[in-house]
């Protein structure tokens, strides 16, 4: 209990001070993690290893649900720029049992996504980035990072806030009205060619969506 608030208060400091890199005030619920691995967790019990990608982890909630639904031979490799969050990852590995046990086919790198450059393509990209807080073409550069490291066939998940989007588009003006269309534009693209899914995920703070796309080709 003590490491769940401590946690918590790193992850709100973080949000203090690296807002539009952080984007929440508090780290992923159970429900929102369960959500966002649920194809990692359907995979066919006879398919073979598979790679996974997830970008953004912050703390690690929904790392916690990939390591417990990695198999022999996976390959798990973790994105994360905030160093305090790089940190924290890397402790968790080393300290708790089921990370622990998974480390060794587990990579945390530190970097921006856009500039992540992997061996291989992967099966499952998941991805915690606070999209809604970034400039309209650093989201453009993210999500064709996001299909660029996909295998064809694979699944990306991602979560927003509900009716962030909508809201500001109500209440901002100018500039920053652009800046959220244009991001509205992007990802409703995306949606309308590759989306399989989306779950609402009400018991997390705050409430979210659960998108799943699956790339084409």
């Amino acid at each position: 209990m003590t490491g769940f608030f401590a946690g918590y208060r790193t992850f709100f400091r973080q949000f203090r001070e690296q807002f539009e890199t952080t984007g929440a005030i508090a780290p992923s619920s159970r429900f929102l993690a369960k959500s966002m691995t649920r194809f990692v967790a359907a995979r066919d019990s006879a398919s073979g290893p598979v790679r996974i990608l997830e970008i953004g982890p912050g703390t690690g909630p929904v790392t916690d649900s990939i390591v417990r639904l990695l198999r022999p031979g996976d390959v798990f490799d973790l994105v994360e720029l905030n160093g305090e969050f790089v940190r924290i990852l890397q402790q968790r590995f080393q300290t708790e049992s089921a990370w622990a046990t998974v480390a060794v086919q587990s990579r945390i790198v530190q970097m921006p996504v856009q500039q992540f450059v992997a061996d291989a393509p992967y099966d499952f990209v998941i991805s915690g980035l606070p999209l809604n807080n970034f400039p309209a073409a650093l989201v453009r550069e993210i999500t064709e990072a996001y299909f660029r490291l996909l295998t064809p066939g694979g699944v990306l998940s991602y979560f927003e806030y509900m009716y962030v989007r909508p809201l500001r588009r109500l209440l901002t003006f100018g500039a920053e009205r652009r800046r959220i269309v244009e991001i509205d534009e992007i990802l409703a693209g995306h949606c309308r060619r590759c989306r399989i899914g989306r779950d609402s995920i009400l018991l997390n703070l705050p409430p979210a969506w659960v998108q799943h796309l699956r790339r084409v080709s």
